[in-house]
């Protein structure tokens, strides 16, 4: 009988670490098999020309939890992004997950303000900070076929994100027009597009 309470005790424990170490991540079924679909491949992106597309790409999206951040699902979107959003056929200086059909707050940004000019990737990002002083300048998007548009936005401003590494809240401010890719791709994160933002040019 001691000795079945033990074997007991010690499958017991076994389990509680086996889900201690793996997490259940919040990826939808939808999400997963679309991940899954383009494992190491140029995704699909969304356009604002398709009806239902569009609808997507005007939702919040949502935040991701530590157990998604250290998972091989969210390592495969960022590697998927990054060549999406290097498509030389169509490339970017940015991009939102949502554009590529995952509703989730991830960016990647190509920090121009950097000598090396990377694409980084931000998850849970915010802008949490604003400077009064703007520029404005001319605006595309990779969602938003054959149409270009000035957009006003502020010349500094403060993200805030989460360090996918340490899984620690960070800060950075940023300027010029890093900045601006930054507001521009945190926008398709609150389901706002650049062309909600055009103002017009005053003679």
């Amino acid at each position: 009988m001691k000795t079945l309470i033990r074997k007991f005790y010690c499958i017991t424990t076994i389990l509680l670490l086996i889900v201690a170490c793996n997490p259940k991540t919040t990826f939808t079924a939808e999400e997963i098999a679309l991940i899954n679909k383009y494992t190491e491949q140029i995704m699909p992106v969304l356009q604002t020309t398709n009806a239902s597309d569009s609808l997507f790409l005007r939702q919040p999206a949502k935040e991701f939890s530590n157990a998604d951040m250290q998972s091989d699902l969210f390592k495969n979107l960022q590697q998927q992004m990054l060549l999406t959003v290097n498509d030389t056929l169509h490339s970017g200086v940015g991009i939102a997950a949502p554009q590529v059909g995952v509703a989730r707050r991830l960016i990647a940004v190509q920090r121009f303000d950097k000598p090396d000019r990377q694409f980084e990737f931000y998850a849970n990002a915010y802008i949490i900070y604003y400077s009064d002083k703007k520029r404005t300048g001319m605006e595309g998007c990779l969602s938003v076929p054959d149409c270009r548009g000035r957009v006003e936005r502020s010349e500094t401003i403060v993200v805030k994100y989460i360090d996918t590494r340490t899984l620690q809240p960070c800060a950075d401010t940023v300027s010029g027009f890093t900045a601006v890719i930054f507001q521009h791709e945190i926008d398709h994160l609150e389901g706002v597009l650049y062309i909600d933002r055009i103002v017009p040019i005053v003679d």
